[in-house]
């Protein structure tokens, strides 16, 4: 299954945990939270990406987003890289900053998300960072009181959050401190952040209760969701691999051609694929055009990808060569 198919697509929910290399801390003081958001706010700008919600611990980073136009990899790639550069300048330090890879899992909005909110904002008072609900909402290392309207962060999406509670703003709040209150009790959450078949299945007794019954289900490690909504990121996920690889498969068939086409004519490869205009290598990529075209069925705009010119420029060629001039 790809990194990137529909795991990265716009508009999917994603519930992101970014982890310091061997446990080590990625925030030492509050300019590094301060610095940290701050690029959150500029990918946030870039890429389209809805931040519901957020937590800053001193070893790690929850975030609750909504992938934005460009997918959730341009977004923390932009976001952890800068952040890391200026951390190592800071103090003097060499290396990678986080574990290797981001843990990212894509999330049913319905019944997650609310769940989602409540567990990454109530982090600092597990962590015992605050002691009451009260100081949560002044503290400023998670979204939850930008969602009250006692902080302000700009870049952090909340009527989305609070929609979900009521049209009117301020019953919203109300009930979301409501919300948040009864579950301050709740220690960690496994189903939310554990392996993907506990997830899908809601707890360990329903995947106890499925093993004995012999009851297979989809599930992923990346996936948080019931069973259909898993089947469908799957089901997804496989067709976008099986496109790029007849994608890949295909393109190394038009460089076969090209080579050949090249080597028994004389021409060199890079002038015809560098857009050369003399009359022989025009000649002869307008004959590669019209073979990848008609004898292969290829795409004009992919042709023009391999030969160097626009896909208008191939059509012409193409045209041309059927009607013998």
């Amino acid at each position: 299954m790809p990194r990137q198919a529909r795991l990265d697509a716009p508009g999917v929910l994603h519930h992101i945990m970014v982890r310091g290399i061997e446990g080590s801390r990625i925030f030492r003081d509050e300019q590094d939270r301060e610095d940290f958001l701050s690029r959150i706010g500029r990918q946030v700008e870039k890429t389209d990406t809805k931040v519901l919600a957020w937590a800053l611990m001193d070893t790690h980073v929850h975030l609750l987003i909504i992938s934005g136009s460009k997918g959730i990899s341009k977004f923390m790639r932009g976001l952890l890289t800068g952040y890391a550069v200026r951390y190592n300048l800071k103090y003097r330090r060499h290396g990678h900053l986080f574990e290797n890879r981001y843990k990212s899992i894509v999330c049913e909005e319905d019944p997650y998300l609310l769940e989602l909110v409540r567990y990454i904002h109530l982090n600092p008072l597990r962590a015992g960072l605050v002691k009451t609900m009260e100081e949560l909402e002044g503290y400023p290392g998670c979204g939850h009181g930008v969602l009250t309207g006692k902080r302000r962060r700009g870049w952090q999406e909340t009527e989305y959050v609070l929609g979900w509670f009521s049209e009117q703003k301020g019953k919203a709040i109300r009930r979301y401190r409501k919300f948040m209150e009864e579950g301050k009790d709740q220690g960690r959450r496994m189903d939310l952040v554990g392996g993907g078949l506990i997830r899908s299945l809601g707890g360990w007794s329903r995947v106890l209760s499925m093993r004995d019954s012999g009851e297979e289900v989809a599930h992923d490690a990346r996936i948080l969701g019931g069973g259909g909504f898993v089947e469908e990121v799957l089901k997804e996920a496989d067709r976008n691999l099986r496109r790029q690889l007849r994608l890949k498969g295909r393109s190394k068939q038009i460089d076969r051609e090209i080579t050949g086409m090249c080597e028994r004519e004389g021409v060199s490869e890079e002038e015809l694929r560098n857009g050369g205009q003399r009359r022989r290598v025009s000649e002869l990529r307008a004959e590669v055009c019209y073979h990848l075209s008609r004898d292969f069925g290829i795409p004009m705009a992919e042709i023009a990808r391999h030969v160097g010119v626009s896909a208008s420029a191939v059509v012409k060629s193409v045209q041309k060569k059927e009607s013998g001039s």
